[in-house]
């Protein structure tokens, strides 16, 4: 006698079949994709090209920086960090006899030397990291200036050179060790102008005031609305935080009688621009990935 085949419920086939599929299907399709993980998406960051309208704010508080540096500097040793015009002179005078300040034409040569070679060695590195608008690239650029201050400033705080405003030296004693603070500002400062160069903001140099002006008054739409010219609003507005900075620099070192201040101020505008190309990822960004 034929034996009834056992009926089945409904669904019961479907659902074998689905459950076949499954054990079929590769793990893989069945779990969402996974996105990059947190370094990557941080390298990502890190390997981002800086926009030009981005490096309009540290660049204009680099001009800040620069008169601090200079007004402070040349009361205390005679010469500038950032603007080479001025040590070029004083080189000259000293050549021929006519330098005020025993040796001063050394401390404005080493000045010199020091900012063509912080030129030249900010310039390589740019190349080396992968680019000057390379996030990577500015923030190494501004972690090294701000080193460099940092050292000026120990070396006179420690009291290795001589901090005083004025001077309780004899003017007529030198004191070579100068030179190591000198050195160390003017290869900062050449940082500034080439990261000027790289970003595309040629037009607020950041350590040249003479070109500034120039290019200034002679735009022929010098008078354009504000909102028409932002390329003269930012020579402006670098010319007017310059001059502040020397002003400001003049105020804190005969309020002090130090040095020193005026640097520690400078490290903090320095390490302000390096946490501004830090910049921030958003919450959305670091959990998909995008």
């Amino acid at each position: 006698m034929k034996q009834d085949p056992v009926p089945s419920t409904p669904g019961s086939g479907s659902g074998a079949l689905a459950e076949e599929k499954l054990e079929h299907q590769p793990v893989s399709d069945l779990e969402e994709p996974i996105g990059p993980s947190l370094r990557e998406r941080f390298a990502t960051h890190f390997s981002e090209k800086v926009e030009t309208k981005d490096g309009y704010l540290p660049l204009l508080l680099c001009c800040f920086a620069t008169g601090l540096t200079d007004g402070t500097v040349y009361n205390a040793y005679g010469t500038f960090v950032s603007m080479q015009t001025g040590n070029t002179i004083f080189l000259a005078l000293g050549t021929s006899g006519q330098n005020n300040r025993p040796y001063g034409w050394a401390r404005s040569l080493c000045s010199i030397g020091c900012f063509a070679i912080g030129c030249a060695t900010f310039a390589r590195l740019h190349k080396l990291i992968g680019g000057a608008r390379l996030r990577r690239t500015v923030l190494f650029s501004f972690i090294l200036q701000t080193a460099c201050v940092i050292i000026a400033a120990i070396i006179i705080q420690s009291g290795t050179v001589d901090g005083h405003y004025p001077s309780n030296r004899d003017p007529r004693d030198v004191n070579f060790t100068e030179m190591a603070v000198v050195a160390l500002l003017s290869f900062q400062a050449a940082g500034q102008i080439v990261n000027s160069r790289g970003l595309g903001v040629s037009e607020v140099p950041t350590v040249v005031i003479t070109s500034l002006v120039c290019d200034l008054v002679s735009d022929e739409l010098l008078f354009a609305g504000l909102t028409k010219n932002g390329k003269r609003n930012r020579r402006f507005i670098g010319f007017v935080l310059t001059l502040l900075g020397a002003i400001v620099g003049g105020w804190i070192s005969k309020a002090t009688g130090q040095v020193g201040p005026c640097l520690w101020f400078v490290v903090a505008l320095k390490a302000f621009i390096s946490l501004y190309w830090v910049g921030t990822i958003p919450l959305q960004r670091l959990r998909k990935g995008a």
